[in-house]
Formats: structure tokens, C-alpha cells, sequence
């Protein structure tokens, strides 16, 4: 039988090829004083376990599982296909990542290697099968982790191998039909018509602004080809290992697009991500809980594991500011309120050398006398104390929809404005609700959605037909639907859906515009009619006309002054909002209060600006997460067993300032 994950694992990224045996032993001895019990190994080792091309050495890694096992911690076990050794890329130059101005990303780094080249492939699975076999048996395996973070440093190669790649992708989705590709690219725009599919290329710099179907068809076939890499590596270790769970670390965060995770999520065992805080952003708790929340959709609501986040300061930043006292304890226990069953590091002994060697880590350079390594401990004793919560699901009323595809069409070039950015609004939308107590799923527009009760669409820019209908046969069955701004626009296809913004949502919202108002820089408008004060917006207005909904909320000024900024319309059993402009974070939650009410929610007790309140059910089971951001004392109303203090709650729950708690609610 396969060895098991630990309910809820910690550990980190373990290097132990960088150091010395006898810093190896006092690892161990520290593991267990820290209480590690999952460590990923060999990420990076590709070098070291093979020296040559029909050189091998698996004695160190050997001992390594060992003395691990011995030990009694799991292992994550790396494929160690996430960079090439010199010796590989010297012999085959030919598999360097070429840039969109031709350039070469050559060795000295990671990642060096083109996605779709066939002599990285073949060595790479070689290893992998190599790997496979020989560990598939040992007691310490608990988990195959295929390359690492895919994607980070290479997603895209415009290389001649990239083309021909690029070519057969297009032809299996065009059905080998050449003509069926310039209708969808619109290639009659520019005389860009192409005559056979050889004649295709990437999307590399041209004169002007590129093709933007066939930059958008490049983004989906750049993630599927760096997909399929984890795709051929999984199954050759589901042959030679099954039973045996096979990951890859995602990179949910908000600086990170390229892939489209919700098909990556299909493919994988159990989803992990990586997630680092933006330092330079006061507010950097508010995105951790997005992505977390994110992340757990391409799950498919299942609990995934945090393989990376950083005990403090990473190395990779302009300014890499430590995090503050207490602060890593209340991230890493956000990720399990939001329905990681792991928490993980990058790593575990911070590294003497390298490029690396000032990113934070559960051992630091200045040993165990030190601050980050008595919170490491603590979190620990935390993470214990709140075990129970292990494969336990969140179960929510309010969705907001996602997806990769839309956030890559949003944001490509020659668009009404630049300061329109994908993640923006869901973001925010996201903020103002977690504020209201309201959980938050965040799933892709496929999705069933019948059992949500609030639905957002924010910059939903693409969508596909299926998606539109079922959004609004929702709003049609009770859901009270909100729709931003330039949501709706264009087809899978990136086409204009012609008849009036915002196109797929026009019918739905009972809106129609003519014509984009998008603001100046730095310009700022007023809105009335939200509340009972004027609240401002940028970025955005138009021209909206009625077309059956109501007014809410009207623009005071700017160049659609006069006009609805807000809108509803009464549908079937539900409702159906418009946002047709980027309202401030004061107005968004005004907005928020009047959607919620509307729609029915349970609030979840205690939840404010500063105070994340999140909830796991299990069953009839139910734990209540309480993260206290600010400096204030937070007061929850809730009744149970406090997990990490383990005592009783039998009034009102007090959360000091920068303070964590996890409460089994019920009687004991």
C-alpha cells in the first residue's frame, strides 16, 4: 500500500546536495524538534543524480530516503525535471528557449529548455522512469512531484521547434482546416490570410500589434504543451507506481498567468500551489485569500496542499522586506482556512550559496536562536493542535467566476484601456465580501452553478455562449447575478459580439451601450445613489442606456454624467446587476451590503476589514477560522472548543490583535 500524506503536513523543499553529511543529520535532528513531516526532495538534482548521459548516481538520494523513512517523515519526491544539467543543453542546444524577439535564455539559471522540445522530453522522461522504478516501493514515498513551479521562467518559446509545435496544435484544433483558422484569426483584417498552416507562426514582434486570436491561441497552446509535459511525466509514474498520488506545484498568485490551472487541475492527483506575498502590498493577506480561494477551485472544491510560501523575506522582489512578527503563523493558517490540507516552505534550511541564498527558509543562517525559527516551532504545535480539520471542504452560497482565457483576452494589446486589468475586480469583489462575513467560492464559468445564490462576473471580458446561458438561467431560478464592465465583449474566439455592450450580458442585464467612455489617467468621477454619500470611480464609464432594468446609482460627472453606473433588473425569481464602472473600495461595498441582503447570505459572525473569518465543514462538523490582520482586539460570537488554546468557548471569542484561533463549533 502506498504510505500516506500526513492529515495535515509540514515541511518544505529539502536540498540536502548543497550541504555537507553532517549537516544532514542535524536536519533530522531539527525536523523532528520542528516537527516536520513532509519534505520535497531532489527538486533540483537532475545534475547530481545523473552526471552524464550514461552516468548515474542514486547512492545520495538513496540515503537520503533512508535516513528520512528512519526518521518518520514522508517524502514528496521530485521528478528533478525542472532544469537541465550543462552538460545536456551543451550537447543539445538546440532545446534553449528562444524569446519573442528572437533572443536566446541560455544556461546559468533554471528552466532552460524549450516546453516543446523532443530531446528534452525524451531525457526527461528518462529520468522520470529511471526515478519511478526505483523508488516506487519505498516506504518513505508518499507523493511524486513532477518538475517544479512548469511554466516559471519559460512558459512561452517562440523558437522553430515552438513553431512546428504550435502548427499541430492549431491543426488538431481547426480540424486541419486552413480556412476554418482565418475565420476564427479574422486574417482578412491586414491581408493576413494564410494559404496553409506552415505558413503560420508564432506570434513574435512584428511592425505593429500582432494577430490577437493568434496571440490568444498561443497563450492556450503554450500552456497545453507545458500541461502535456506534466501529462506524459504523470503517467509514466502512475505505470510504474500506482497507487502513489502524482503532484505539480501551481503558482496561483496574482503575478503569475500564464497557465490556465483549471485544466491543470483535472490532471493532477491532488492540486498544490505555490504562493508568495507581494511585499511592497500593505494589503498582501486580501490577494493570499483570493488565490487560496482560487486555488481551491481548481480543485474542484477538494482540500490541495501548499507546497511553497516563505517563513519571511523572499530574494526575488525589488525590496524583499521581512514579514512581521506573527505574520507567517497567520498566512500559513489563511491557507488552511481557505482549504489547504499542507503547509509547506521553500525550504527547509536556508541556502549558503546560490541564487537563493537570501530567500527566507524554516531553518534560517542564523540557526535556532533566532525569531523565524521559534515561529517555525510554534506553527507547528498550531498545525497540530488543529489536525482535525484535515479533508474537510468549504461550502459556500456566493461564487465569483474565473478564468484564464478571459483574464489572457482582457489584457492584450490595442483595448480601450490599459488600466483595465483582469484580476482587478475580483480581487476587490472579493476583498468587500470576505469583509461582510460572506465565503467565496471562485470557480470557473463552466461550472454548476445551482448552488449559488450570489454570482459575480467581474471582467469577464470572454465567455463562451454555454457560459452566458447559464448565468442567467441562475438569475432566472432565484441567484441575484453582478456583472462588471467590460464583461461579455467577445467570443471564445476573441470576436465582437455585435448589437451593443455588454454583448453576451445584454439581454440578461437589460443594458445596452453604444460606446466605451474609458477614463484619463489619474481622473476620477462621482457616483450617487449607492448610499447615502457620493463614492467615486476611475478607470471606466459608458454610454448605458435602459433597456428594462432600473438605475441604482447614477454618474455625477465625467464624460457619462447623467448616466446609470449602476443597474438592476428584476429576473424571473432573481436579479440581474451591472457595474459600468470601476467603483472605488467605499462603493464597492455599498454595493456588496445591497447585493448580500438581497440574495439571502449567511454572514459569517465576526468577519471585518482586518478580521478573516472562513469556515470547514466536514459532515455535520463545522470549524470557524478567525485571523486577526489588524491591531485591534476582534470579538466573534461563536460557541465550541478553541482549537490552538484548547479551551472552551462559552461567550464571546476574543482574538487579540495579529492573533489566530480555530474554533470546532458546538457543544463538545
Amino acid at each position: 500500500m502506498p504510505t500516506p500524506l500526513p492529515a495535515l503536513a509540514f515541511g518544505g523543499d529539502y536540498n540536502p546536495e548543497q550541504w555537507p553529511p553532517e549537516a544532514h543529520v542535524e536536519d533530522r535532528e531539527l525536523m523532528r524538534t520542528a516537527g516536520v513531516d513532509l519534505v520535497t526532495l531532489g527538486v533540483f538534482s537532475w545534475a547530481h543524480l545523473q552526471p552524464g548521459p550514461d552516468r548515474w548516481d542514486f547512492s545520495w538520494l538513496d540515503e537520503q530516503m533512508d535516513a528520512l523513512h528512519a526518521a518518520g517523515i514522508r517524502v514528496d519526491l521530485a521528478t528533478a525535471t525542472a532544469s537541465p544539467p550543462p552538460w545536456l543543453t551543451r550537447r543539445h542546444p538546440e532545446m534553449l528557449p528562444i524569446t519573442q524577439d528572437g533572443r536566446t535564455l541560455w544556461p546559468g539559471a533554471r528552466q532552460a529548455f524549450c516546453p516543446s522540445s523532443p530531446v528534452y522530453r525524451e531525457h526527461a522522461l528518462r529520468l522520470c522512469r529511471a526515478l519511478g522504478e526505483r523508488y516506487a516501493e519505498h516506504p518513505a514515498l508518499a507523493l511524486w512531484h513532477v518538475s517544479n513551479e512548469i511554466g516559471c521562467h519559460n512558459a512561452r518559446c517562440y523558437c522553430e521547434v515552438s513553431a512546428a509545435a504550435f502548427r499541430r496544435w492549431l491543426r488538431a484544433r481547426y480540424d486541419d482546416d486552413v480556412d476554418r483558422l482565418n475565420h476564427v484569426w479574422g486574417t482578412a483584417f491586414w491581408s493576413q490570410r494564410y494559404g496553409d498552416f506552415e505558413e503560420v507562426l508564432p506570434p513574435r514582434v512584428a511592425p505593429a500589434w500582432s494577430n490577437p486570436t493568434q496571440q490568444l491561441d498561443f497563450l492556450r497552446f503554450s500552456s497545453d504543451q507545458l500541461l502535456d509535459n506534466f501529462v506524459v511525466e504523470r503517467d509514466v509514474l502512475h505505470e510504474v507506481s500506482p497507487g502513489v498520488p502524482v503532484t505539480t506545484n501551481a503558482m496561483v498568485m496574482r503575478n503569475t498567468f500564464e497557465m490556465d490551472y483549471f485544466r491543470w487541475g483535472r490532471e493532477v492527483d491532488i492540486v498544490s500551489n505555490d504562493h508568495y506575498l507581494t511585499a511592497a502590498d500593505p494589503h498582501a493577506h486580501r490577494e493570499l485569500a483570493f488565490s487560496a480561494d482560487l486555488t481551491r477551485g481548481t480543485a474542484g472544491g477538494r482540500p490541495w496542499l501548499l507546497m511553497e510560501h516563505s517563513t519571511s523575506a523572499v530574494n526575488w522582489q525589488p525590496r524583499n522586506l521581512a514579514k512581521a512578527p506573527g505574520e507567517m503563523i497567520r498566512s500559513s493558517l489563511a491557507h488552511v482556512a481557505h482549504g489547504a490540507d499542507a503547509v509547506l516552505f521553500f525550504q527547509w534550511r536556508a541556502s549558503r550559496a546560490g541564487a537563493e541564498k537570501f530567500h527566507s527558509a524554516l531553518l534560517p543562517h542564523a540557526g535556532t536562536d533566532s525569531r523565524q525559527w521559534r515561529e517555525v516551532v510554534r506553527l507547528s504545535q498550531i498545525l497540530d493542535a488543529v489536525e482535525e480539520v484535515a479533508g474537510s471542504v468549504a461550502r459556500n452560497q456566493t461564487a465569483i467566476l474565473f478564468d484564464w482565457d478571459a483574464w489572457w483576452g482582457c489584457e492584450l494589446d490595442s483595448h480601450p484601456s490599459v488600466d483595465v486589468r483582469y484580476r482587478d475586480r475580483a480581487e476587490d469583489l472579493h476583498r468587500s465580501l470576505s469583509a461582510a462575513g460572506v465565503g467565496v467560492d471562485v470557480v470557473h464559468p463552466d461550472t454548476d452553478l445551482t448552488a449559488y445564490r450570489l454570482i459575480l462576473v467581474p471582467t469577464l471580458y470572454l465567455v463562451t455562449d454555454a457560459a452566458a446561458a447559464a448565468v442567467a438561467a441562475r438569475a432566472a431560478a432565484g441567484a441575484s447575478v453582478v456583472v462588471t464592465y467590460f464583461s461579455g465583449i467577445v467570443d471564445e474566439h476573441d470576436h465582437i459580439r455585435l448589437g451593443g455592450y455588454p454583448g453576451a450580458f445584454r439581454d440578461l442585464l437589460g443594458v445596452r451601450s453604444t460606446e466605451f467612455l474609458p477614463l484619463g489617467e489619474h481622473q476620477h468621477v462621482q457616483v450617487e445613489g449607492l448610499g447615502d454619500e457620493l463614492s467615486s470611480a476611475d478607470v471606466w464609464s459608458e454610454d448605458v442606456t435602459l433597456a428594462g432594468a432600473e438605475a441604482v446609482a447614477t454618474m455625477v460627472d465625467g464624460p457619462a454624467a447623467g448616466l446609470p453606473a449602476v443597474t438592476r433588473r428584476p429576473v424571473g425569481s432573481g436579479a440581474a446587476w451591472y457595474v459600468a464602472t470601476r467603483l472605488s473600495p467605499d462603493g464597492t461595498d455599498q454595493l456588496v451590503r445591497r447585493v448580500v441582503a438581497e440574495a439571502g447570505i449567511e454572514r459569517l459572525p465576526g468577519a471585518g476589514p482586518d478580521v478573516e473569518v472562513t469556515r470547514r465543514v466536514s459532515g455535520d462538523r463545522s470549524w470557524l477560522f478567525v485571523i486577526n490582520h489588524g491591531t485591534e482586539v476582534a470579538r466573534v460570537p461563536v460557541r465550541g472548543t478553541e482549537l490552538v488554546s484548547d479551551r472552551v468557548v462559552d461567550a464571546d471569542l476574543v482574538v487579540p490583535g495579529g492573533g489566530v484561533a480555530v474554533v470546532r463549533e458546538g457543544r463538545s
